[in-house]
């Protein structure tokens, strides 16, 4: 017989591994297609959309490595999808590019969610 706190638990997992399922797989499938030539065109975007997936990365080498709950990292991953939107907004209303101050912008926000992960 399970009990009911057990039940809540597995719940609550399945709902947190759902969320960051779908955040990494809404990551990758926004993730502009990376030719040589797209990266020519837009390096601001580039940059930031580099890092973010790589605080992508690091948070979940974190989670597998038991250095950070799984909670936390659905948030890390929110706040991280919330910049790349964030970079979309700013490139869809300057003809698919980003000024430097956007890119510093968005570079700070990344840099607090970076500065999250390693605690």
């Amino acid at each position: 017989m399970i009990s009911f706190k057990s039940l809540q638990k597995a719940i609550l997992v399945a709902g947190i591994a759902g969320v960051m399922a779908s955040t990494a797989g809404l990551a990758s499938a926004q993730a502009p297609a990376h030719d040589s030539q797209w990266e020519k065109n837009h390096p601001r975007r580039d940059q930031v959309n580099d890092r973010l997936a790589n605080q992508n990365r690091r948070i979940d080498k974190a989670v597998s490595e038991g250095k950070m709950s799984k909670a936390k990292a659905a948030r890390l991953h929110r706040a991280d999808h919330r910049i790349r939107q964030e970079e979309r907004n700013m490139a869809s209303r300057n003809g698919g590019h980003i000024t430097k101050v956007q890119q510093e912008k968005l570079n700070r926000q990344e840099n607090a969610v970076s500065r999250q992960i390693g605690k």
